[in-house]
């Protein structure tokens, strides 16, 4: 059912942990699944030079997210906006379809670290807005997929 690589992710986390003085936190949950992912970024000149994250979900869900911090760390963060769920399956070689959420988390997650970082540091930036209907922390209102620390 999951790939060597999958159990490899979710038995040998990479990254996993918190980086207390981080520069953004995000974090992105699934209602349906339960599955909730924080991820932190340490940034320096515009480079992600170290990111953790902490995960409380399914075998999936830590794989997705221990490989999504292998594959931002030491990137710019433009870069790492660049990061899709289509890219963390196939660094995983693969997802059973029902587990493909993951892979959404986790990109989601990424985006909601660096979306954090740009509010701390007065950034604006189209991924304050993206997906908002008028209702994200940027147009001073709660976004219910982007939860940062300082809520």
């Amino acid at each position: 059912m999951y790939s060597e690589k999958v159990m490899d992710h979710f038995t040998n986390p990479r990254n996993c942990g918190e980086i207390p003085d981080a520069d953004g936190v995000g974090e992105v949950g699934n209602a349906k699944c339960g599955d909730i992912m924080r991820m932190y970024l340490k940034i320096e000149n515009n480079i992600i030079v170290d990111v953790k994250f902490k995960t409380f979900g399914c075998g999936a869900a830590i794989a997705t997210s221990s490989i999504a911090t292998e594959m931002i760390k030491g990137q710019s963060i433009d870069d790492a906006l660049k990061l899709t769920n289509k890219a963390v399956v196939e660094a995983l070689d693969g997802l059973p379809p029902v587990k493909i959420h993951c892979s959404v988390l986790a990109e989601q997650a990424v985006k909601a670290a660096v979306a954090d970082y740009y509010r701390k540091n007065g950034i604006d930036s189209p991924i304050l807005h993206e997906d908002c209907d008028g209702c994200c922390e940027a147009c001073d209102h709660h976004h219910d997929h982007v939860i940062g620390d300082d809520q």
